[in-house]
């Protein structure tokens, strides 16, 4: 990446988030999906588990860093399972769309102490997304727990997001554990079709601004 010579002037943005999202457009909204499959890594060989989730969308207003411009999503998705009460999984983060570059982002923090910023390229209409993250990168890396970092280690993360002709999106998180006291490298993988049950809400901005509220 080449900087400008200005690095603090903000662009124009836009209220209409969802206008400017180009391919992450197709993501707004509340879905659940209930055929999720989990494998994970556990003392006796992997295991598989089977998931419900509810994935929640919402447009947020435009971001800068200086010239630099997002429009994104701020999500968060929440998982069970019918065997259990607890939650089987939590995360929430926001997805990040450049219009100028193409880059997207996904950023994600779990409830288990760790984080990661996981990056790719995609135009409007593209009917896959995919986005990954390595450790040691201190850019689109990975942090993670001390006890984490030396049992089950995150080497790297990869979601691949596929849009189906039938308004649905399924997605394939594959993430790459070095697991203390296992030989090679165990590929976690998780996997799910979500339908959407409601639509996205307005972003603050737009909100305000129906509101009549001029104030910029």
């Amino acid at each position: 990446m080449t900087l400008p010579d200005d690095i603090f002037t903000e662009p124009e943005s836009s209220p209409d988030t969802l206008a400017h999202l180009g391919p992450l457009a197709r993501l707004a909204g509340v879905w659940e999906g209930t055929k999720g499959i989990d494998v994970n890594p556990k003392a006796d060989g992997p295991e598989r588990r089977t998931f419900n989730e509810r994935y929640t969308l919402q447009p947020i207003d435009p971001q800068t860093n200086g010239p630099q411009l997002f429009y994104g999503l701020r999500y968060h998705t929440h998982i069970t399972t019918d065997e259990e009460l607890i939650t089987f999984h939590d995360q929430v983060g926001y997805w990040l769309y450049e219009p100028a570059t193409g880059l997207i982002l996904q950023t994600l923090a779990i409830p288990r102490g760790q984080i990661a910023l996981a990056s790719g390229h995609a135009r409007p209409g593209d009917d896959r997304l995919i986005v990954s993250a390595e450790r040691g990168r201190t850019d689109y890396g990975i942090c993670s727990t001390t006890f984490l970092e030396e049992a089950f280690r995150t080497e790297s993360y990869k979601l691949t997001v596929t849009f189906n002709a039938d308004g649905s999106w399924s997605y394939v998180a594959e993430t790459a554990l070095a697991v203390h006291g296992q030989p090679g490298i165990f590929n976690h993988r998780d996997q799910n079709t979500l339908t959407r049950i409601a639509g996205p809400d307005p972003t603050p901005w737009q909100s305000r601004l129906a509101a009549g509220d001029g104030t910029s």
